[in-house]
């Protein structure tokens, strides 16, 4: 088995197939010919990417409960959550914007977050959950849809807008989303498919050989 040659890769820019290298951890492997990456061997990447997932989760929660914001005119106030500004948009006939909002930043992000969990805690535990290749690729699928960070500049956006006419009072929620927008970066940052196949890989030899 030691002498097995190297699995291919193929480039994702140019499709020249290079045999894969063993890297240091936290090299990166580029393609020879056009210099794109191919693969990095990130230190403990699925662990690292379950305790952001969670963190996110966490914080997600937090800020579909509590209110965005709050509005402040001659004494009358409100605040709204975010389904609650969904709904909003909604009773206006803004049909396709209310949908918009409620798929790319609650169910896309809920669903990722959901599924990232699904697939390492078990990992993290020994175990190959269900239905892993499947969930891997619809997880890769649904991710340009996750839109967090186009929401909090909307928000942002509008604060400015507002403040002009209306004392504005930031809620619970929108710190959480701001926290959230940026453990998702970092989630993304961290996440590396090829890890996974890597991590069931290495399992997988270690149970051949006991």
């Amino acid at each position: 088995m030691e002498n097995s040659p190297k699995p291919l890769v193929a480039c994702p820019e140019c499709d020249l197939l290079l045999r894969e290298i063993d890297l240091e951890p936290g090299r990166t492997a580029v393609c020879r010919r056009c210099g794109a990456e191919l693969y990095r061997n990130s230190t403990d990447s699925l662990y690292r990417t379950l305790a952001l997932s969670l963190a996110a989760a966490l914080l997600f929660v937090i800020a579909n409960i509590h209110p965005i914001l709050g509005i402040e005119s001659q004494g009358n106030g409100s605040a709204t959550n975010l389904y609650g500004a969904v709904s909003s948009l909604w009773d206006q006939k803004m049909h396709f914007i209310s949908l918009l909002v409620f798929v790319t930043t609650i169910i896309v992000p809920s669903l990722e977050l959901s599924l990232l969990i699904y697939l390492l805690l078990p990992l993290r535990l020994g175990h190959v959950p269900p239905g892993l290749a499947l969930l891997m690729r619809f997880l890769q699928s649904i991710k340009p849809w996750g839109m967090v960070e186009v929401f909090m500049l909307g928000i942002l956006v509008a604060l400015v807008k507002l403040t002009d006419n209306f004392r504005i009072i930031p809620g619970v929620a929108l710190w959480s989303f701001g926290g959230v927008t940026l453990l998702l970066a970092a989630v993304a940052a961290t996440f590396n498919p090829r890890d996974v196949w890597a991590h069931l890989d290495w399992h997988g030899d270690e149970g051949e050989q006991s």
